[in-house]
């Protein structure tokens, strides 16, 4: 018979990832109790199977490349990456798939720790099957948070079901470097991948629905178009596929719609993500039916859902979600701004310190998502933006317009030969204050938290126009582009 524990905490937390444990960290610091429920590693997608593992792939080929393009630099070194010692330092950033610094981190902040699924079985009420066999009654004071991430979103192409395909988790633990790799999707995590696996010795092709990186100017997105192909990736764009099979040899082969066909030793599967909603029990709360895919949840500004069965919202609610569950922003350090900003909200509410909806940009309102999402593609060139885009904006109402250069300063020449940059503002031209910002270029990530403090500050641009840059640094394209725009 299974053993069975009944429990009591102020907040119950499912899911155990950096966006959890940041909810947890909250409102115990807030005075409250915490457990958080996880299945898996504590520290969740990001720690071992996407940011870290994926960043530690990509750093040493750009390393490689940056000083290969340098004058006395690039003639001392070898050109070639050692695929097994970049594979073994991945191993180091992911503590080898371990998570007991996690954990030591859970147990000395004081939060509560148990490994299991969980899962909603009424209004304030979770069940988690222990991973130690004991069936675990646990019920929340205060609030449960649903900080169950995301899965894999699979398309239906014929063939594809019940191929040992990699998702990106294969593909950032993989052990060994494949011959060949074919990638569908043309979004962030494929287009890193696929150089990640070309300079690591892949012979790699890259198939997308559309364009490469659409989300993104167009301009910058050919940089890293042309960074790819320069490392040897086939890019097959506005390409629909379909079927996939394997060949007797057990590769891959990939039909297009043009009728052309990929052949590769090993597919990877890159075409966005999804809440990870299901098995939840959310049903038992009026949200969905249980059968069939759930729906996206609603969800205020503090992360609070809406819609509960027996609740009105505000100070009634109890059930929220953060992160990718909430499926507003999937970005990891986005979500665990929003988790901070829910972990003080929640106790906050639990003290009577917070009523109904709180002020834009206080600690409890998620306002940059709306605002200021900063999102960087770790390829080479990097691309990053942070803001509206001008369409964004325009859709938004905002009288908009938009200023564009190449990045071409000192500090941009000396940083390699033939460096190559593209950046652009998005103004609100109402009030003279930046909407959003976009660069193209190598190094540029280190560019984007000035434009987010920008963006974020609203600052005024002829107040920005005395931000004066160091010189000779990249950052001097921000005069460039003031000055292109009239200042």
């Amino acid at each position: 018979m299974t053993a069975r524990v009944e429990r009591e905490f102020d907040v119950i937390v499912i899911g155990a990832g950096a966006v959890g444990e940041n909810v947890a960290d909250r409102v115990v610091q807030g005075g409250l109790t915490a457990v958080l429920v996880e299945a898996e590693l504590v520290g969740g997608e990001c720690s071992y199977w996407a940011c870290m593992p994926s960043k530690a792939l990509l750093r040493p080929g750009t390393a490689l490349h940056g000083a290969q393009t340098v004058p006395g630099a690039g003639e001392a070194v070898t050109r070639t990456l050692d695929a097994s010692a970049v594979l073994k330092r991945r191993d180091y950033f992911t503590s080898n798939w371990q998570d007991d610094g996690q954990v030591k981190w859970v147990e000395d902040t004081g939060i509560e720790l148990i490994r299991g699924r969980g899962r909603l079985s009424g209004p304030r009420a979770v069940e988690v099957a222990g991973l130690d066999g004991v069936s675990y009654q646990l019920t929340a004071r205060h609030a449960v948070v649903l900080s169950t991430g995301s899965a894999p979103a699979v398309p239906p192409v014929d063939g594809l079901a019940g191929l040992d395909y990699w998702t990106t988790r294969e593909a950032t633990s993989a052990r060994s470097v494949p011959g060949s790799l074919a990638v569908l999707g043309g979004g962030v995590a494929g287009t890193e991948l696929a150089q990640a696996f070309a300079r690591l010795g892949s012979a790699v092709t890259l198939v997308a629905r559309r364009g490469l990186l659409s989300m993104y100017p167009e301009d910058a997105a050919n940089l890293v178009l042309a960074g790819l192909r320069a490392d040897g990736v086939d890019v097959r764009l506005n390409s629909g596929t379909q079927r996939v099979s394997r060949n007797g040899d057990g590769s891959f082969a990939v039909e297009l719609a043009d009728g052309g066909t990929v052949r590769a030793e090993r597919l990877l599967v890159a075409t966005g993500r999804r809440p990870a909603l299901g098995g939840l029990g959310l049903e038992t709360v009026g949200l969905g039916t249980g059968d069939g895919p759930v729906p996206p949840l609603r969800t205020d500004t503090t992360g609070l859902v809406e819609g509960i069965d027996g609740e009105n919202g505000g100070n009634g609610g109890w059930l929220y979600a953060v992160g990718d569950a909430a499926g507003k922003v999937m970005l990891t350090h986005q979500g665990k701004y929003s988790a901070r900003a829910t972990g003080d909200a929640i106790a906050a509410r639990a003290k009577g310190e917070l009523h109904g909806t709180p002020e834009p940009w206080s600690r409890f309102a998620q306002t940059a998502n709306d605002h200021a999402v900063p999102n960087v593609v770790f390829t080479d060139p990097e691309l990053a933006s942070v803001g509206r885009s001008v369409q964004q904006a325009e859709k938004d109402g905002y009288n908009a317009s938009s200023v564009e250069l190449p990045i071409s300063v000192a500090g941009s020449s000396l940083h390699s030969e033939h460096y190559e940059g593209w950046a652009q503002l998005v103004v609100d031209e109402d009030r003279k204050v930046l909407l959003g910002a976009t660069f193209a270029g190598p190094d540029v990530a280190e560019l984007l938290h000035a434009a987010t403090i920008a963006v974020v500050g609203q600052v005024p641009l002829d107040r920005l126009w005395h931000a004066v840059p160091s010189y000779p640094t990249v950052s001097e394209v921000w005069l460039r582009l003031l000055e292109e725009y009239g200042l």
